[in-house]
């Protein structure tokens, strides 16, 4: 379901979870997220047109948008010709899709961390937009997306980039531990509601493991620019930036063996 912030929002501190606090609570957050994910410089101007990107030709493809959150992406694909489902754990969240995507639109409440309540091969694509970091084990989830896909078909995933996260953690003066496994906790406050948000930061060579290990083949790793209107739009944002490019995302392309 997506992130939401500017790099320099980056969280002073990171937090170690505990099992005390609730976390990840979509359904309070949904209505100022909404609004928030619409127009922010990495959600609107970078992460969903490279995942729109990477999709490519979508036409009567059938997309299970896994995380759909309030259906940005979702409503994209749709106006591209795919046949699209939406699944995501928050009903919050889904009833923000469904004002935007009208009562015909195929939403469900569902969590990644559980299996999926669709049959075998029922997809051509899944598109999971910012959500795996929120898992602390892929493995079930992804052998799930693998069972829905074709043979063939498509996996399209975009987490936090794990270089990123470690810069963020040495330039709060923490000591970087890349190659864990490592639980980190944000708090966000959108539309006048806070809550602790929890996620799950690991190194590159886990996530590739991870996607091997459940049957996908590794098509594309990108890195890609953010779209030329956003230095535009949030000029003070960028005034440091002088490429095109900052490090936030990692994106993939992966295929169903």
């Amino acid at each position: 379901m997506g992130h939401n912030g500017l790099m320099s929002a980056m969280p002073e501190k990171y937090v170690e979870a505990t099992s005390s606090s609730r976390f990840n609570d979509y359904d309070r957050l949904a209505e100022g997220y909404t609004a928030e994910n619409e127009t922010s410089i990495l959600n609107a101007y970078y992460e969903r047109p490279a995942m729109l990107e990477l999709a490519g030709d979508v036409t009567g493809r059938r997309i299970l948008d896994a995380g759909c959150g309030a259906g940005p992406l979702f409503s994209e694909l749709r106006d591209r010709g795919a046949i699209v489902t939406g699944i995501d754990a928050s009903a919050g969240m889904l009833e923000m899709a469904r004002r935007r995507l009208g009562v015909d639109a195929d939403l469900q409440v569902a969590d990644l961390a559980s299996p999926l309540p669709f049959a075998d091969e029922a997809f051509d694509d899944v598109i999971a937009s910012l959500v795996l970091h929120y898992l602390e084990d892929w493995g079930p989830t992804l052998v799930e997306l693998r069972r829905v896909l074709r043979p063939g078909g498509r996996l399209l995933v975009s987490v936090d980039h794990p270089f990123s996260v470690a810069l963020f953690q040495a330039m709060a003066g923490e000591k970087p531990k890349y190659f864990e496994t490592r639980n980190r906790t944000e708090e966000w406050t959108m539309g006048g509601q806070t809550a602790q948000m929890s996620f799950w930061n690991r190194p590159l060579h886990a996530m590739t493991e991870a996607f091997t290990a459940a049957g996908f083949r590794i098509s594309v790793i990108s890195e890609p620019p953010f779209v030329p209107e956003a230095r535009e739009v949030f000029p003070e944002e960028f005034r440091e930036i002088t490429g095109t490019r900052f490090l936030c995302f990692l994106f993939f392309v992966l295929e169903a063996g």
